[in-house]
């Protein structure tokens, strides 16, 4: 598996070596390597996989719902205070929450007659840091970018440590 994941490091290096020269993104000839090939396949995962991927971005990819879970990533909220906070009725914010929720995007708590909300676990709330740090630094140099490795390493300590609040700032390569 050692051997697989150097060919693909040396792959991609290839291909950012090429970007660097300004080539297009075509091949100039149309002949594959065998080896980036099975490396490659190796690499890929079960269709399973690929299709609970693919609903988690589907379900980011409503601006009502990433409103809704960017609203979730600073503090627990209850339907009616999403509801306020993204301009939504609280019936569609409902039927959000309840998509999010089976895709373990979100859960919830009751509190009384109150059901509060808050992000599933720390793996959403890097995802959306993540996401949130991509879109910002469009059009940014790479040595412009945050240290994304240490950013991740950050985070993944402070949810090691079961401080799943805490506050990301992506843009600066820090956490609070």
């Amino acid at each position: 598996m050692d051997k697989l994941l150097q060919q693909a490091a040396r792959a991609r290096d290839e291909v950012a070596e090429d970007a660097g020269r300004g080539e297009s993104g075509a091949c100039a000839v149309s002949a594959s390597s065998p080896e980036r090939v099975e490396c490659g396949r190796s690499l890929m995962l079960d269709d399973a996989t690929y299709g609970e991927l693919a609903e988690t971005f589907r379900a980011l990819s409503d601006t009502s719902r990433a409103k809704i879970v960017y609203s979730l990533l600073w503090q627990e909220l209850c339907t009616c205070d999403l509801a306020a906070i993204t301009g939504s009725s609280e019936s569609g914010v409902s039927q959000h929450l309840r998509g999010l929720k089976q895709l373990r995007l979100v859960k919830s708590r009751r509190e009384g007659k109150m059901v509060f909300y808050s992000l599933d676990d720390a793996h959403i709330r890097i995802l959306l840091s993540v996401c949130l740090s991509h879109v910002r630094d469009a059009g940014r140099q790479p040595e412009q970018l945050p240290d994304i490795d240490r950013v991740l390493g950050l985070m993944a300590h402070a949810a090691a440590k079961g401080n799943t609040k805490t506050k990301t700032t992506v843009n600066e390569g820090s956490t609070s």
